[in-house]
């Protein structure tokens, strides 16, 4: 018993090597390896150049998981394939940001910088003083920096000002009138 998602063979690109043990996988492809281990109710098979999934167990856990690792192995591909990425905007008056050495230096009107550390696997650039572009093959690890980075000054919902992704829609409220 599988869900919708799961029922489907992930098909397996040229240039990628996939390596099952049990219920570890590795994946290695262009731009790096990524290395995951997945719970024991889900089997993980390679059949040809395409991994089949199949749940031991008939819970309705077992069919919510085995989509679960179909989406994971899918994202753990594209990442090492194409990678992955993220763009934040910054909105205020004073508000920029800037690469030092290997650390993202922020100015979001505080009275001090914020200095951030990307983790290993992460790429960090500044094309313009108001953009920010996160890039990585982890798409979990590249969604936790993007919220990170942007929950040092979130969207304020008068103006508008603060760190926001690129596509994020920000509704305005009205001010108080008298």
């Amino acid at each position: 018993m599988l869900s919708r998602i799961a029922k489907m063979p992930l098909a397996i690109p040229s240039g990628v090597e996939v390596t099952i043990d049990g219920s570890n996988v590795k994946v290695k492809g262009s731009l790096g390896q990524l290395e995951y281990t997945f719970n024991q109710v889900v089997e993980i098979n390679k059949i040809d150049n395409s991994i089949v999934l199949k749940t031991l167990e008939e819970t309705q856990f077992a069919k919510a998981l085995s989509g679960t690792v179909r989406a994971l192995l899918n994202n753990m591909i594209q990442g090492v394939t194409k990678g992955f990425e993220k763009k934040l905007t910054i909105l205020g008056v004073g508000y920029r940001a800037s690469i030092q050495g290997d650390k993202l230096n922020l100015s979001l009107g505080y009275s001090h910088p914020i200095l951030f550390k990307a983790p290993n696997g992460i790429k960090l650039t500044t094309p313009t003083q108001t953009e920010i572009l996160i890039s990585g093959i982890n798409k979990q690890l590249v969604g936790e920096v993007a919220a990170k980075i942007r929950s040092y000054r979130e969207v304020e919902p008068y103006k508008g000002k603060g760190i926001r992704y690129a596509d994020e829609q920000v509704t305005l409220k009205e001010t108080k009138k008298k």
